[in-house]
């Protein structure tokens, strides 16, 4: 199935961007060393694929999915097949004990890619994902950072996320806070990161949801008052790679919002979607009975649908790469804009987030009220609703 026309667009969108720098590109990742870690993801693999056809000298890939490494270490194979660098995956939790010894007995990279992330809205609904959230996000960064910087790694990539940009749910938050550690950083390694919009069918997405619900005769559920930015996976690791490699210290990459990048509803795609298998969307009125009438309806070549508005918690109106106060780049790359940042952070409110961190988890217990209280205090304008109401709580 071409995601592309799923999404509205029949063109690439860095495709000209790509192959501008295309020698370029080459040149640099052919004599280079990569670490990307969290490289089994939808946008590490994407990322990863990226740098391995352009053959480097070192590719090592960590991830803490066992499974999905298999995956990519087949696709890699099944796709581009073999390079004359070191390319091996590691199945290792960058948090552990295991990967610091995997650090310590080598280390050396050109350019490390920390593409790991806990990415869901729904990652908030109760304060002990949450804190895994913050330590993927923000301290597993921060560890990663410390790691470059003593093996004197020449590049760190981070990736972001379009919800750092006034931010309304915690995941947004705490990529926003991620990024102010990151200029921290910055006067002691070169860094560079990426806001960007939904990988469209990525692990855990909503729209990887469609191929699951078809593939297990359930109703495919989507709301109908969302609209949305999306990228394909392939354009996510050109991003990430483009800013990794091109990127000035500090710079945020993100996509130009363009007549070739529009918003489009969730309801829209799946109608689109479920168009290309050959099925009539039937609009359901309850859960009940969507969940009836996939007995019955798919047999006539239609499928049941529950579109209905969002209220759940953490779900931003509308989406934005960059804040008004940010300085932007619009002319060196058609597609890709940058925002440029000066190494201004507040090194009292970053010490004081990790110090109130650190204590509660050497309590061994915290509430969601005391995390929130913190990342209020680190971004004063944080936009965070509360509804009651999650997405585990639907179908």
């Amino acid at each position: 199935m071409d995601i592309l026309s799923l999404i509205g667009r029949n063109k690439e969108l860095f495709l000209e961007d790509v192959r501008n720098y295309k020698t370029e590109l080459k040149e640099i990742v052919s004599n280079s060393s990569f670490l990307v870690i969290g490289g089994a993801g939808s946008i590490g693999q994407a990322v990863t694929k990226e740098i391995f056809k352009r053959e480097p000298l070192k590719l090592h890939v960590v991830d803490i999915s066992e499974n999905n490494l298999v995956e990519l270490v087949r696709d890699v194979r099944s796709s581009f097949g073999y390079i004359t660098g070191d390319f091996r995956t590691f199945a290792l939790d960058i948090g552990s004990v295991e990967y610091d010894a995997f650090i310590e007995s080598d280390g050396q990279y050109d350019y490390i890619l920390n593409l790991s992330a806990l990415k869901h809205v729904r990652s908030e609904k109760d304060p002990f994902t949450l804190m895994r959230m913050i330590q993927v996000n923000i301290l597993n960064t921060n560890k990663t950072l410390g790691h470059a910087i003593k093996k004197g790694t020449k590049k760190y990539f981070c990736v972001s996320t379009d919800k750092a940009a006034n931010p309304v749910n915690m995941m947004g938050a705490s990529k926003r806070i991620m990024e102010m550690f990151l200029m921290r950083y910055s006067s002691q390694i070169k860094i560079s990161t990426a806001r960007f919009a939904n990988v469209a069918f990525s692990d855990g997405s909503l729209l990887h949801g469609f191929d699951k619900r078809i593939q297990k005769m359930q109703p495919i559920v989507a709301p109908n008052d969302i609209k949305r930015y999306f990228v394909i996976p392939k354009e996510s690791g050109q991003l990430c790679l483009m800013s990794c490699i091109f990127g000035e210290n500090r710079d945020i990459f993100f996509p130009k919002l363009s007549e070739d990048l529009h918003l489009i509803s969730f309801a829209d795609i799946a109608t689109q979607y479920l168009n290309n298998l050959g099925y009539e969307p039937y609009l359901c009125k309850t859960e009940d009975e969507a969940r009836e009438l996939t007995k019955t309806l798919p047999k006539e070549k239609k499928w049941p649908c529950l579109f209905t508005p969002s209220d759940t918690t953490g779900e931003k109106d509308f989406e934005e790469f960059f804040m008004e106060d940010e300085k932007l780049d619009m002319q060196k790359f058609k597609n890709l804009g940058i925002i440029k940042n000066d190494p201004v952070y507040d090194n009292d409110k970053l010490l004081m987030f990790e110090t109130l961190i650190r204590e509660l988890l050497e309590r061994g217990q915290w509430s969601k009220d005391e995390i929130l209280h913190l990342f209020f205090k680190m971004i004063p304008d944080f936009g965070h609703k509360e509804t009651g109401k999650y997405l585990d709580a639907k179908m």
